[in-house]
């Protein structure tokens, strides 16, 4: 029975802090538009300040810390993939550009083909 509640505590708890992150979010843009007579470099600092206390906010959450372990784990898997070297893109670029003449060829070759047999019998 009390696990049920706590649940139910934090869902309610985490709709608060969403809540809170959006009207954060809301008056950081809205103060950017108040304040447009402002430095440029003031208003980014209060942005990029705002965005930050919003988004250790969100992550204090239960989705948001989910998606944050999603991020740390695309980025160790990021790590690991084996990126090609020059030449292999090169010379995979080199066979795609070529496939897509050939293709292309092709398909011009069957319109035109198609389109003289229709004029033909169409007359």
């Amino acid at each position: 029975m009390s696990n049920a509640s706590e649940t139910t505590g934090q869902s309610a708890l985490d709709w608060l802090k969403w809540l809170l992150v959006l009207t954060i979010l809301g008056g950081g843009v809205f103060g950017n538009w108040y304040y447009q007579d402002q430095s440029l470099l003031i208003r980014v600092g209060g942005l990029i300040a705002l965005g930050s206390v919003a988004l250790l906010l969100a992550v204090q959450t239960a989705k948001g810390h989910a998606a944050w372990v999603l991020m740390r784990e695309a980025r160790s898997e990021i790590r690991r993939v084996v990126w090609p070297n020059w030449d292999e893109v090169f010379q995979t670029t080199m066979v795609v550009l070529v496939l897509v003449l050939v293709f292309a060829l092709l398909l011009w070759l069957l319109d035109s083909g198609l389109s003289w047999l229709v004029s033909s019998i169409i007359g």
